[in-house]
């Protein structure tokens, strides 16, 4: 007499077993993925995102900020740093 495991049949009940498994780890992947995602997208600053807006459309003050962290990030040199900061303080 064979034993079918209540109705399943012949490996049924094994198909079931790795389909839920694939389904589960899916959604883990997806869940790490989200999470990464979110952590990158924050703002590093502790400021909020602009919403909608570009970053020198904020206001004199936050462009001088912004033009004092690309030269603490060494990305322009002190002659281009004070052009550009007279150039701002001259168009308020």
């Amino acid at each position: 007499m064979m034993w079918f495991d209540g109705g399943w049949g012949w490996g049924g009940g094994w198909f079931m077993m790795a389909l839920l498994m694939v389904v589960f780890w899916g959604l883990v992947i997806v869940a790490v993925i989200t999470v990464v995602h979110y952590v990158r997208a924050a703002p590093r600053d502790g400021r909020p995102a602009p919403s909608g807006q570009r970053a020198w459309d904020q206001g004199q003050g936050h462009a001088e900020d912004l033009l004092a962290e690309r030269f603490a990030r060494g990305e322009i040199d002190e002659d281009e740093y004070k052009r550009r900061l007279t150039l701002l303080r001259e168009s308020r």
